[in-house]
């Protein structure tokens, strides 16, 4: 319940994740796999508590949803070594899709063009029967 009139001009979350969305041409798992193999990076953002709990895919980049953008972006002196292109093809994974909407978007705010992100997160990987891993 809104307890608060909002400010003019701003927006809900809901409708920030819809634009973000309007930006995307999200994956389903087996597209993920399918760019995965054709070179695109695969990268978990969830917490560590959170893959701890649910498990990882093989083979994902962990960045944390907090330091993404400076280890993707070209410009950033924090940038990963093999961050240096704005071509790069970026798949975002989250627990269920909604973090990695905004974060693909984020990166497309920063130039790489083909940032996107996995629809329905680590739970539609795992749901579609792709490989995971569980420690613990």
């Amino acid at each position: 319940m809104v307890t608060a009139t909002p400010p003019p001009g701003s927006k809900g979350i809901d409708e920030i994740l819809a634009d973000a969305r309007t930006r995307l041409k999200r994956l389903n798992a087996a597209q993920t796999a399918a760019a995965v193999s054709d070179g695109a990076i695969l990268v978990d953002i969830r917490p560590a508590a959170q893959r701890a709990e649910h498990g990882e895919i093989p083979g994902a980049l962990i960045i944390e949803r907090n330091v993404l953008e400076w280890r993707l972006d070209p410009r950033s002196d924090a940038r990963l070594p093999f961050a240096n292109s704005y071509d790069l093809a970026v798949v975002i994974t989250c627990q269920e899709g909604y973090t990695s909407s905004l974060a693909a978007a984020s990166l497309q705010d920063l130039g790489l063009h083909r940032a996107t992100d996995l629809d329905g997160g680590f739970a539609a990987w795992q749901a579609a029967g792709l490989p995971t891993t569980h420690f613990g």
